[in-house]
């Protein structure tokens, strides 16, 4: 047995048995208005997971729905983990509920063999009265899949044994989309594609996808062992024996985490939270985080938690009562590739933001749509780089500076594509001039641009010079800008090169 093999357990339809309802009703749990597990009396019906409710009720009109509640699938399911790791693994992590995970090389030597651990860890699930089928494989991924079949996957065998399956398996839509257009509609077709083609075509997200059709783990580790510096904190003076206040600091805790781990440029994969009991004992919960759970999420799963061992009186059953600190600690952190935020609000995903990109791009363009980087540079068009969404950045130049002649705050509020045509006159009407010293001819007293007229200077700051690449004749460039201030109530960013004046920005 390798050293990486995944055992996953799963529980068919958890949420929907977490809403206690009978067999064979036909129930639909739903999030955002979408199926997220539903009955088998609804499947038989025709509705399915990630459909949208209307449709289901259209195809299922008797169709019982229950809005998700995570905190308790949490709860429910955690006395099945505290039996598992009493009786099968001593330490195992929650997807989410109804699905974990655990590393199988321990377990299935205690008990004999990878089959033999699967066979203990369905009978734990059943002793529980609960449905249960797992699955062994080298990756977490094909192992929760293989989970679903009841299989295990040999050992190295997981890129061909995924390979079979539609590339819908994946997870990723506006990927999927794609993918069909281009005739690829099969794991192993995309995992035979070069990674470096995939990457430059489908971004970060997409060259992890590629990792796991190719049987890899979609997150490379990265060499950092230690989280110790990111670990969050939250201490209660004097204990804390209510939830309901905990759950309040889980959720801030959780929102200083992810702001750390922003910071720090990098992603968890797991995160471990735990308590400190103020009669010393220390009760912990691994789930799957994988950069995927918000803080809510994260405060709803512990909040199920910390209800489930309320429930079951594992916090009350030392001496003193309370909870004195609760401790987030992320676990595998890998270096962050960046995501798309959303753009229109909480009910438009990441995923749709990127199927609607997508959209655009197929109709108009690969350089229809595009995504802002910052870089080096001196001026404001300099600083920015627009490149098509979906592609790798291959050019990035940070501001390490120091930028000798870089524009100085407030920033323009329009940058011009083209430099306009401009005039700075004096009192006179001559035409201001700078010298090779960075000397005016005179103070500016008239400003006129192409398309916008002519008014009174009321104000003016610089000259900023800037002398680029002197050493080489061809990119040479030598220039200066003024930021001017017109009595109109505009104000303008002057470049003057060649001993002429253009307008380069527009300050709002």
């Amino acid at each position: 047995m390798g050293k990486g093999r995944v055992v996953v357990g799963w529980i068919p339809d958890f949420p929907v048995i977490a809403c206690g309802v009978q067999a064979a009703e036909a129930v639909a749990v739903v999030h955002h208005d979408a199926v997220v597990a539903c009955s088998a009396a609804a499947r038989t019906a025709g509705v399915r997971r990630r459909m949208r409710l209307r449709v289901a009720l259209s195809r299922c009109p008797q169709l019982r729905v229950v809005e998700r509640d995570l905190a308790a699938e949490m709860r429910c399911f955690e006395p099945v983990v505290r039996h598992l790791e009493g009786t099968v693994m001593p330490r195992l992590e929650v997807i989410r509920p109804g699905l974990i995970a655990a590393p199988a090389r321990g377990p299935s030597r205690y008990w004999g063999g990878e089959q033999q651990l699967a066979d203990r860890l369905v009978a734990a699930v059943t002793e529980r009265d609960l449905p249960a089928q797992a699955g062994v494989a080298d990756t977490v991924f094909t192992a929760a899949l293989a989970a679903r079949a009841g299989q295990l996957v040999p050992l190295g065998g997981d890129a061909p044994w995924l390979a079979p399956y539609p590339v819908g398996v994946l997870g990723l839509p506006r990927l999927t989309e794609l993918l069909k257009r281009l005739g690829i509609h099969t794991v192993g077709q995309f995992a035979a594609l070069p990674e470096d083609k995939v990457l430059a075509r489908f971004g970060s997200e997409g060259a992890a996808a590629h990792r796991t059709a190719s049987g890899q783990e979609a997150r490379p580790l990265s060499a950092r062992k230690s989280s110790d510096d990111q670990t969050v904190t939250y201490a209660f003076e004097p204990a804390e024996q209510l939830l309901e206040p905990v759950a309040f600091a889980a959720k801030a805790a959780a929102d200083e985490l992810h702001e750390q781990l922003a910071a720090a440029g990098v992603v968890c994969a797991r995160l471990e939270a735990g308590v400190e009991l103020a009669d010393g004992r220390t009760l912990t919960r691994i789930f799957r985080h994988e950069g995927r759970l918000a803080a809510l999420a994260v405060a709803e799963r512990v909040r199920g938690v910390l209800q489930a061992w309320s429930d079951a009186g594992t916090l009350d059953a030392g001496g003193e009562r309370g909870i004195v600190r609760l401790v987030l600690r992320p676990e595998q952190l890998s270096a962050a590739t960046g995501r798309q935020s959303a753009l229109f609000g909480e009910r438009h995903t990441p995923e749709e933001v990127e199927r609607a990109a997508a959209r655009v791009q197929a109709m108009l363009g690969h350089q229809a749509v595009v995504r802002i980087e910052l870089g080096g540079g001196r001026g404001p068009a300099e600083r920015v780089r627009l490149i098509p969404f979906g592609d790798l950045d291959t050019d990035r130049q940070l501001p390490a500076g120091p930028w000798p002649g870089r524009l100085p705050a407030p920033h323009p509020a329009t940058v011009y594509p083209a430099w306009l045509p401009a005039q700075l006159a004096d009192d006179a009407g001559q035409p201001v001039t700078l010298s090779g010293r960075l000397a005016l001819s005179a103070p500016p007293a008239h400003v006129a641009v192409e398309g916008h007229g002519r008014a009174a200077v009321a104000g003016w700051a610089g000259p900023w010079p800037v002398l680029e690449q002197w050493w080489d004749r061809e990119p040479a460039r030598r220039i200066a800008r003024m930021q001017i201030a017109g009595a109109d109530g505009r104000a303008w960013l002057l470049v003057v090169e060649h001993g002429r004046w253009w307008a380069e920005a527009h300050y709002g």
